[in-house]
């Protein structure tokens, strides 16, 4: 054993929580918030790298860099940390994108700085506490934690005489359902005596949860919609257009998907297994209608951020397709996918927001014509836009081919193909929305707002702190895209553990597998190969 090991975790969590104390101590001067909260992000980014250097095989259900302290005799809770191979990989994209959100911000936050970057680095705990924790009143507070800074992030330093009204949507959509789960947090604990994660997923394998049919089935609702609005699911997306277009750059790049996501899989897909399988179904057609929808809106939109948020929502249904398919290909793309997505769709928004500080609109109608004057601009927009359009060769096409096959082979509802051919069309009209962006934005003739710009009013191309912010990300498009198997080892186990269906299942499959009482099996349990 490493001997940070033990203390990794803490050490990630405390890092961040540090730097945000020491920049509301120091004056707000100059560029000095900025290079503190640089040189914070960064050192919390090289510890999250441990983790993946001192990784080693788990098997399902076992937890990494553990740490159980105790906390609280009555009611029992305990500071309990740990990681497996999906939490893991989310560590340390969180960790990434959080210096690059600095450099983001370097020049487009001028004014209370100290506040900006302080709240940014309180987000990053939160995301962090997510994560790592193992104890579900430590989760759920790490959970209500990270709505905070949001919110005051958006209400402040959004970009729009809207922002406030996009600050409380956002607030009410998320702390409501909140509410909810704390409710089922709370019977859980009535009913095991134990809010110890990795217990009650134990519990939840061999059936020894107690209570009515019906009181779990309140319970796993109680989390799933907690969770869904977070994501969030179509139909539940109300909030995302409006906090996308008024939030900061820095703080977009880590407001969706991510957290709701990783809850389903962890607690939805962990304690409540039987009650997720009931559920699927209906998840997997509002992927599916999720997948059509935001990308349809995405073609109509006129503005990048608009267009980027039904992105977001067509993306992330994929995902929510991929990992209720319950087959071990669509769980592997789905998780697979919500680092990609973080990585290019992060990429996206920071160009985006180099674009707007140059011009002062997202306005597509009021650009054009530009591509000459920012070579480097446009040729970065494109690969991303390839990237997220899942171009082969690049990260976000070896998700995408897992979650179809996936859905394909799902025989939890008898509409698979159905399903996977309306959200193949998905793939079809992200390109076409993509590249029209990019032909609109770019390419002929200059509009209002480009046009006015020449001469000595031309703004520069690609600054140096600009590339420091994005070719890490664009990097990673391929190296993801070309040597997955260096982060799906890692996520493999978790698919097989959640994987209940053969991958060619016979005439009889659909009514064998309604019949019997699902819970998470191995994948040698059920004849899952890969």
């Amino acid at each position: 054993m490493q001997p940070f090991d033990p203390i990794i975790l803490s050490l990630i969590l405390i890092t961040p929580l540090a730097g945000a104390v020491l920049l509301a101590i120091l004056p707000d001067r100059g560029r000095l918030q900025q290079t503190v909260a640089l040189i914070v992000t960064l050192i919390t980014f090289g510890l999250t790298l441990h983790l993946p250097s001192h990784w080693h095989a788990l098997a399902a259900g076992q937890f990494a860099f553990d740490q159980n302290l105790p906390w609280i005799a009555s009611p029992a809770i305990r500071y309990h940390l740990g990681v497996d191979g999906l939490s893991m990989w989310l560590v340390v994209l969180s960790g990434l994108l959080a210096p690059l959100g600095v450099l983001a911000s370097w020049n487009t936050i001028s004014s209370r700085k100290k506040l900006f970057y302080a709240l940014f680095l309180l987000q990053q705990v939160a995301m962090f506490g997510v994560f790592v924790s193992l104890d579900l009143f430590l989760y759920y507070a790490f959970w209500e934690l990270a709505l905070v800074p949001m919110t005051i992030l958006i209400a402040t330093f959004g970009r729009t005489e809207k922002r406030k009204r996009s600050a409380i949507k956002y607030f009410l959509y998320a702390f409501i359902p909140s509410a909810i789960l704390l409710v089922g947090i709370l019977w859980l604990y009535t009913v095991t005596g134990t809010m110890d994660v990795p217990t009650l997923i134990h519990m939840a394998a061999a059936h020894q949860i107690p209570g009515s049919t019906q009181a779990l089935w309140l319970a796993s609702l109680a989390f799933l919609i907690a969770f869904a609005v977070k994501v969030p699911i179509f139909p539940l997306h109300g909030w995302l257009a409006d906090a996308i277009s008024d939030a900061p750059t820095a703080a977009v790049m880590v407001l969706a998907g991510k957290l709701g996501l990783y809850s389903i899989l962890r607690f939805s897909f962990g304690i409540f297994p039987e009650q997720s399988h009931r559920i699927a179904p209906l998840l997997i057609v509002l992927g599916a209608i999720g997948i059509v929808y935001g990308s349809l809106i995405a073609m109509l939109s006129n503005d990048l951020k608009r267009l980027a948020s039904y992105s977001t929502v067509a993306h992330l249904s994929f995902i929510t397709l991929g990992i209720f398919s319950f087959t071990a290909s669509g769980l592997d793309g789905g998780m697979y996918q919500i680092l990609n997505h973080g990585i290019s769709g992060g990429a996206m928004f920071l160009l985006m927001g180099f674009l707007y500080e140059r011009y002062g609109t997202y306005d597509m109608r009021q650009l054009g014509g530009i591509a000459q004057t920012l070579p480097w601009m446009v040729t970065l927009f494109v690969i991303t836009s390839l990237s997220n359009a899942g171009l082969p060769m690049l990260n976000s096409f070896v998700g995408e081919f897992l979650i179809l096959s996936g859905s394909a082979q799902s025989v939890l509802t008898q509409h698979a193909m159905l399903w996977t051919t309306i959200a193949t069309t998905g793939v079809i009209l992200s390109a076409a929305y993509l590249l029209t962006m990019i032909q609109r934005t770019f390419y002929g003739s200059f509009g209002t707002r480009s046009g006015e710009l020449t001469g000595a009013l031309r703004p520069l191309d690609i600054t140096a702190r600009e590339h420091l912010a994005v070719w890490p990300l664009v990097l990673l498009f391929v190296v993801m895209g070309l040597a997955s198997p260096l982060f799906m080892k890692a996520l493999d186990p978790i698919a097989a553990a959640f994987a209940t269906t053969p991958v060619n299942p016979g005439p009889n499959t659909i009514l064998r597998v309604e019949a019997e009482t699902y819970g998470p099996a191995t994948a040698a349990q059920t004849g899952v190969q890969r």
